[in-house]
């Protein structure tokens, strides 16, 4: 029988500190297990700058937009969402990575993760006591809202598609259009 490890975030930064993970390595870890991540694609990519733009413009300065940066969950998990809206902080988080109670929003855009975004992911994100999160289903062309986090989920979850509205909850005037989130239609 193999005997599997899990990793505390301790552990993760001293491997990335000694060159263990590599520079280019695109992996995060989630209940101590290294998740290698997907590669980004255009569509993908697109979505991201896309939502950073329109993230940045409805929040200002009453938040911090922080594009494909870590997040500590607990000494086990520091997943690296693909946008994350925080509260302000003075060393705008040079000095450690936000906590759950430092997140107004994450977003996750699944391009070829949908299952473990909108599943895994979203559960260590719930139980973490992350207010809302948005999954991006791109082949879907969705968005799907959650709140109200639980140990076993999100107590509410909407989905919006093209023609639809998605706002953050903690700030009443920010408000986006779905079809602006996705882009053009992919034929």
């Amino acid at each position: 029988m193999a005997v599997r490890h899990a990793f505390t975030v301790e552990e993760w930064h001293r491997m990335g500190e000694t060159g263990l993970l590599g520079d280019d390595a695109r992996m995060e870890l989630l209940d101590g297990e290294v998740i290698e991540m997907s590669p980004i694609g255009s569509r993908h990519a697109g979505c991201v700058n896309r939502l950073t733009s329109m993230l940045v413009h409805a929040v200002g300065d009453r938040a911090v937009v922080a594009v494909q940066n870590p997040v500590g969950l607990d000494d086990r998990s520091e997943p690296v969402p693909d946008v994350a809206v925080l509260r302000p902080r003075d060393d705008a988080y040079s000095l450690s990575h936000p906590q759950p109670g430092d997140v107004v929003l994450l977003v996750e855009v699944a391009d070829s993760s949908l299952a473990f975004d909108r599943g895994r992911k979203a559960l260590a994100y719930a139980r973490a006591g992350v207010a809302e999160v948005w999954v991006v289903d791109l082949a879907g062309e969705t968005v799907e809202v959650m709140r109200s986090p639980r140990p076993d989920g999100y107590g509410r979850i909407v989905v919006a598609g093209r023609g639809g509205r998605v706002d953050i909850e903690r700030f009443d005037a920010a408000v986006l259009a779905v079809e602006d989130i996705l882009g053009p239609l992919v034929a």
